[in-house]
């Protein structure tokens, strides 16, 4: 068996990330994994988030060993994913990156920020995931990479065209499987799934593309314009629909 190819998807909140996550569960040669460095993020920036306390017991708050043992360790399938929030970067020594397939996936703030604010109450500009996500960008084309940048509208407006560029880009097989799955939980959910994954459990494939109606709320503004140059530079970046890997 070749080196098994190791995939980090490095997302934002709120992002259909859950079901890209799904989409490559289907696939007969990967094995997945739900945000690993959860521990490590909740540990280092005291942010507030659902169930908190809880997952602070549960998960493994070291991330040398995480980066270690488990994103860099032994793998049985020749690819694995793991589905990661930019964000739980924070404070971490990010050479393994050199070692990983980097994608992107962003989505719109302006579609974004009212769910958010469902589950964090008060974000920042951290909590988005897009100043890390810009920032990356930049740095793995320094270390040589290309990598290639999603954005869930385009996602959802064309998920075979969409993925199918994906996969040419990082170099695996397209497979038709990678366009539905079984409804409800799945046993490689995180254990943060009761809080944040009730819509993705009642999915069985990509979701039609709706655009949120109504006034963006005026709490959230100064936000939204700390996300705007963020968002902007990576979406210049990202594979649109209508393109056919």
């Amino acid at each position: 068996m070749r080196d098994t190819t190791r995939l980090c998807l490095w997302s934002g909140p709120r992002n259909v990330s859950t079901a890209l996550m799904y989409s490559f569960r289907q696939r007969r040669d990967t094995r997945v994994l739900d945000e690993p460095l959860y521990g490590h993020y909740l540990h280092v920036s005291r942010a507030e988030q659902p169930g908190r306390d809880e997952l602070l017991k549960t998960l493994d708050l070291d991330a040398e060993r995480v980066v270690r043992d488990v994103v860099l360790g032994p793998c049985n399938r020749p690819v694995l994913f793991m589905k990661q929030m930019a964000h739980h970067l924070l404070g971490l020594d990010r050479d393994f990156l050199a070692a990983t397939v980097n994608v992107l996936l962003i989505r719109d703030p302006e579609q974004m920020l009212p769910s958010l604010v469902n589950q964090v109450k008060a974000p920042i500009l951290r909590d988005t995931g897009l100043g890390m996500q810009s920032a990356l960008l930049k740095d793995l084309r320094a270390l040589g990479q290309d990598p290639p940048v999603l954005a869930a509208k385009e996602l959802l407006l064309d998920p075979e065209g969409v993925l199918r560029e994906l996969c040419r880009r990082i170099e695996l097989p397209f497979e038709e499987a990678m366009l539905d799955w079984p409804a409800g939980p799945k046993p490689e959910d995180g254990s943060w799934a009761k809080h944040w994954y009730h819509n993705i459990h009642r999915s069985t494939g990509y979701m039609e593309y709706k655009e949120k109606t109504g006034p963006f709320p005026e709490k959230l503004k100064p936000l939204l314009d700390e996300c705007k140059p963020h968002y902007d530079f990576l979406y210049g970046n990202a594979i649109r629909a209508g393109t056919r890997g």
